[in-house]
């Protein structure tokens, strides 16, 4: 008998005898380093799967390998025609320059008024011949004009040259009050000719356009700085580009020339294949590794006993392995799928048929990867470990299917508040797409509780497991075996229904599996149906068939009802652990009676106390043991019929006692505080079963021959 707490876990139940083995470090040590490295193979292969699967290698200019379409609907922030706009806004931008530099213009203005002073005084002076007037007018450096053009000048009149003059500054002032840059100097000059006034003479006008022709030159210059400044805010101001694809788009057709969209489009959705980077895969692997050696130890030194039983072992791997793999695939490069994702569904059934801390464990296990595949989410994170979370919690040591629909309505509302709670506090959300979320957070709780009930009623079979639903249809009347009970032993049967409410009581008093203790107890008696008159609650008649054979034949035949009834149980396909009530439930007990008859008639010879002892094995699990203790109390009572409570409560007390002493308690995991509770228990049905009654008087005749009773 074990002396640790009354709550025991599933997952951590004594193996049976058949079971067990030897509990060594070394033993628990290679499977849990089988179980991290069958998860370790299969994370990796998953994570590198789901890199290669469907992705192709292009080269922007080259052909396409193959034809590509899009396997999905998806709209996106294109960077590539984001680009293409912001090079047309820049591009729609002119190069700037600065505005008439009026600087320029009354610098050339006051050379032209220096130029014409200079020409006036050569004009006026007597003591210069012409030829020599000209060759001064001809070396001015700043306006060269050609000599016939100097000569036209010398040879106007005062008068003519001053309105020359005039008529020369006016049209300079007006041509370089215009924005003349360095490319524009040739138009300027041509628009000299029309800015001359017609009152003058034609000689007059070809000196003044020479003269002003000569002195324009550009007063606007290019602004490199504010041109770049202009196009960088028209660049800015251009908005991201919404691009969508559709579902069966064609991206790419085979030999078709790879463009840069093309390339986008296929990053976008996940198809572009990168290659296996070094950095990342060690990356990789040394986080699933990490995270693999904790499942492992964890699972080694909190539930040692799973180690033990290679069918609930492989159970946990497998749903392990489909927890880190499918989010590799559902995940990247997807809005709504995550949300979608029944990782409630894998801690649901850990929960239902293994142990919950387990299926915290897996919980956990999902979130990280979910976690890990989303780049890091911790909307994602929250989603996946609180819906787990409280759909295993939900669904523990739940032997009614409604609870399936609690856990919905549970997964479906922790779904909805987390996805309100990271999209509210954004203020940027999206009214239509929370819509959907919140829709997918309710199908994801509606698809995780309905798978789960779907591999609870077989996955159950297939890996050993007992299930509530199939405890259930075994508690129905109806069942063949237990009918056959009921009309071939209808004093077993009694006996069956008599000790199931009590194991019920006294399983619910210390936290075992009451259903299983009631269901254990309907069929734990099932071998006596081939020969039921041979026990004493099937005989009416008051004969007694064991008058008549010897104690040994007569123990045999007592004895063999749990191998009959193993046999029978698995003739039916019951579960091992109702089967295990057939031969658990009276250990290694001797049966006295019949050993004692065989002491008395021994005549001093030695009676050999095995062949009248049980097979076993002695019971290991409470429920088994709480079985045995009340079928053991049942009996006594009926046979002897306590006429007190304080005498129940001694024979209750005297007969827990006895099995404790005789040792048949060793092997399960019954606490001394169990026992008493169960004592209570115990007294608590028997009270109401075996209640003194009122003693009525007996009926007196009439004179008549009618009969009355007197009334107490």
């Amino acid at each position: 008998m074990s002396k640790r707490g009354s709550t025991a876990s599933r997952s951590s139940e004594k193996p049976t005898r058949k079971e067990h083995a030897p509990d060594t470090p070394l033993r628990r040590t290679v499977r849990a380093l089988f179980l991290a490295f069958f998860l370790w193979v299969s994370w990796s292969a998953a994570f590198i799967l789901a890199g290669s699967l469907g992705h192709v290698s292009v080269i922007v200019g080259e052909p396409s390998p193959r034809d590509i379409k899009s396997p999905r609907q998806v709209t996106y922030i294109s960077t590539v025609k984001t680009q293409e706009r912001r090079i047309e806004a820049k591009a729609a931008i002119p190069d700037l320059y600065d505005g008439p530099n009026v600087d320029i213009s009354t610098s050339q203005l006051k050379a032209l008024q220096d130029i014409t002073n200079y020409v006036t005084a050569v004009r006026h002076d007597q003591f210069t011949d012409r030829e020599h007037k000209l060759a001064l007018l001809h070396d001015l450096p700043s306006l060269h004009l050609p000599s016939s053009t100097w000569a036209a000048i010398l040879d106007l009149s005062g008068d003519d040259w001053q309105g020359v003059v005039t008529e020369a500054m006016r049209v300079l002032d007006l041509s370089m009050r215009e924005e003349i840059r360095e490319d524009q100097v040739l138009q300027a000059r041509q628009r000299v000719q029309r800015l001359t006034t017609r009152t003058l003479s034609g000689k007059q006008q070809a000196i003044v356009i020479a003269l002003v022709q000569g002195m324009i030159v550009p007063n606007s210059f290019y602004d490199a700085e504010g041109t770049a400044e202009e196009r960088q805010v028209a660049q800015n101001a251009v908005q991201p580009v919404h691009w969508s694809i559709q579902e069966g788009e064609s991206i790419l057709r085979e030999g078709e020339i790879v463009t840069a969209l093309s390339l986008e489009k296929l990053q976008v959705l996940g198809l572009v294949s990168s290659g296996l980077q070094w950095q990342d895969s060690i990356g990789t692997f040394l986080l699933l590794l990490l995270l693999i050696i904790s499942v492992s130890l964890y699972v080694a030194k909190s539930h040692p006993l799973l180690l033990y039983r290679p069918r609930r072992e492989l159970l946990l791997a497998l749903v392990l392995l489909v927890v880190g793999a499918t989010p590799q695939f559902l995940l990247p490069d997807h809005t709504i799928l995550p949300y979608l994702f029944p990782a409630a569904a894998a801690a649901m059934l850990i929960a239902v048929l293994l142990d919950v801390q387990l299926a915290a464990l897996v919980s956990i296990v999902a979130a990280m990867i979910v976690g890990f595949v989303s780049d890091g989410s911790i909307e994602l994170i929250s989603y996946t470990l609180f819906g787990s979370m409280i759909g295993a919690l939900t669904l523990w040591h739940t032997d009614q299917l409604g609870a399936f629909v609690r856990a919905t309505l549970y997964v479906a509302g922790v779904n909805m508040a987390v996805i309100l709670g990271f999209r509210l506090q954004s203020h940027a959300y999206d009214a239509v797409g929370l819509i959907q979320l919140l829709g997918m957070g309710c199908i994801n709780a509606v698809f995780s509780s309905s798978l789960t009930f779907v591999a609870f009623s077989f996955i159950g079979r297939v890996f050993g497991i007992t299930t509530s639903l199939q405890l259930l249809e075994l508690a129905r009347p109806n069942h063949p075996l237990f009918r056959q009970l009921l009309t071939k032993a209808p004093g077993t049967y009694h006996h069956s229904i008599v000790i199931s409410n009590m194991a019920e009581r006294a399983a619910e008093a210390i936290g075992a599996d009451a259903l299983l203790s009631r269901v254990g107890c309907y069929y734990h008696d099932i071998g006596k149906i081939l020969r039921p008159y041979f026990f004493s609650e099937n005989q009416s008649d008051g004969e007694n068939p064991h008058d008549k054979l010897d104690p040994r034949t007569s123990a045999e035949i007592i004895i063999s009802h749990t191998t009959d009834g193993l046999a029978l149980a698995r003739k039916h396909k019951l579960p091992e652990r109702v089967c295990a009530f057939t031969t658990e439930h009276h250990g290694t007990t001797v049966v006295t009676y019949f050993y004692r008859r065989a002491v008395q008639e021994s005549d001093g010879q030695d009676v050999d106390e095995n062949d009248f002892r049980y097979p076993g094995p002695k019971p290991q699990s409470r429920e088994t043991a709480i079985v045995m203790l009340a079928d053991s109390i049942e009996a006594w009572v009926r046979a002897n019929r306590p006429s007190t409570q304080a005498e129940m409560e001694r024979v209750i007390r005297q007969v827990i006692n006895d099995r404790l002493i005789g040792g048949q308690l060793d092997e399960c995991d019954l606490t001394l505080k169990d026992l008493d509770n169960i004592r209570e228990a115990f007294i608590s049905v028997l009270q109401g079963i075996f209640h003194p009654r009122i003693q009525y008087p007996e009926r007196e005749t009439r004179r008549n021959g009618t009969s009355t009773q007197v009334s107490s």
